[in-house]
């Protein structure tokens, strides 16, 4: 049996939570579009998304290390697709709209630059000299709905409502300091900003442990590990080796996070309160982990020259494409600010072809 689009919104609705967005009743994109037979909107939406350049781009940049540094560590590709599996099972547990929540987590971190966080900081320090600023988030929505060339009649990806807003409210641990945001616009974008939290949090403590940063020593002592790692005995037996007792625990660690936000927003959905959160306990413990993560491996001198390396190219860079104008690609050249174009391209270069344009222009000719 093949399912059409009103047949599939039918069971969608039948079956998704009262305060779930059912894809029925979207709001739409800013440019019309005649409705397929086929596909429900936000899983058009995510289609486009994953066909974009842009999402290509995030197999070669940052999350921690350097996109290359290793073959296990994860990029921004692969740490955007644990936001989206995380993603799911909350909305799935939740009753919420699994292909909303997978959607926006899909193009939650399309605008991200080079060099991660370093290089987000050093292009709104160098935005910042021009009046203006840079801020991932706003880059990913400016990305989908201006920068994208793939359709005859708009720019960008013309995208529900729903997405675009999803994206615009994201916010985690990294994006708070001194930043008001909006309330969230519905419970998928609570869901898509919890399971990012719920992904970075894990798999840095796995890529810390992998690259001998950080200890299990050191982690042993924290509430939240010692959760995860009871649990992950009781479940495999005490014998693991040492291959497996971390990406074991730390995926009862992460099942403990999720268990605790699903359980905990049900009981703050139930009384009315339209806010998904983890408990005090588990924010209380998740805080402890996230402070000796900042300490002993996001401030490790050997990330931080990473991230002083990365912000100095790419100054550089872009302070050599606005004095030499040509060496701009004419798809850029043709927008009305001149410094907008460059942190456009900038912006959406990969790791590799930053340093590759950098050894071109910069290095050859000092």
């Amino acid at each position: 049996m093949i399912f059409t689009r009103k047949e599939l919104e039918k069971i969608e609705k039948s079956i998704l939570a009262p305060y779930a967005v059912k894809s029925i009743g979207s709001k739409g994109r800013k440019f019309p579009e005649r409705e397929e037979s086929s596909r429900m909107c936000f899983q058009k939406d995510k289609e486009r998304i994953i066909h974009s350049k842009a999402f290509r781009r995030l197999d070669k940049k940052t999350q921690v290390f350097m996109a290359g540094s290793g073959d296990h560590f994860r990029t921004r590709l692969t740490h955007t697709l644990e936001v989206a599996q995380i993603s799911r099972d909350l909305a799935r547990r939740l009753g919420l709209n699994e292909d909303l929540c997978e959607t926006i987590a899909l193009a939650h971190d399309l605008g991200h630059p080079p060099f991660g966080h370093g290089g987000e900081e050093a292009l709104n320090e160098i935005m910042e000299k021009h009046g203006m600023h840079f801020e991932h988030n706003e880059q990913s929505q400016r990305i989908v709905e201006i920068l994208e060339k793939s359709y005859p009649n708009f720019d960008g990806l013309n995208l529900t409502r729903e997405v675009l807003d999803g994206m615009i409210k994201h916010q985690t641990a990294f994006d708070q300091a001194g930043k008001r945001f909006e309330v969230f616009p519905h419970l998928e974008s609570q869901v898509v900003n919890i399971a990012d939290e719920i992904a970075y949090t894990n798999h840095d403590i796995d890529d810390g442990l992998r690259s001998g940063m950080i200890k299990i020593s050191q982690l042993s002592k924290f509430e939240l590990w010692k959760k995860a790692s009871k649990l992950a005995t009781k479940k495999h037996g005490s014998k693991l080796s040492k291959e497996v007792i971390v990406p074991r625990t730390v995926s009862s660690m992460m099942s403990l996070m999720i268990a605790d936000m699903s359980e905990y927003s049900e009981k703050n959905l139930k009384k009315g309160k339209m806010i998904l959160e983890f408990s005090p306990r588990m924010k209380k413990m998740i805080k402890e982990v996230r402070k000796f993560l900042f300490k002993n491996f996001y401030m490790n001198p050997l990330i931080i020259k990473i991230v002083i390396k990365g912000k100095k190219m790419i100054k550089e860079l872009f302070d050599f494409y606005l004095k030499n104008p040509d060496f701009l690609p004419k798809t850029y050249k043709t927008k009305n600010d001149f410094v907008v174009a460059v942190k456009d391209y900038i912006a959406g270069m990969t790791d590799s072809f930053l340093i590759q344009e950098y050894e071109k222009f910069i290095i050859k000719k000092k």
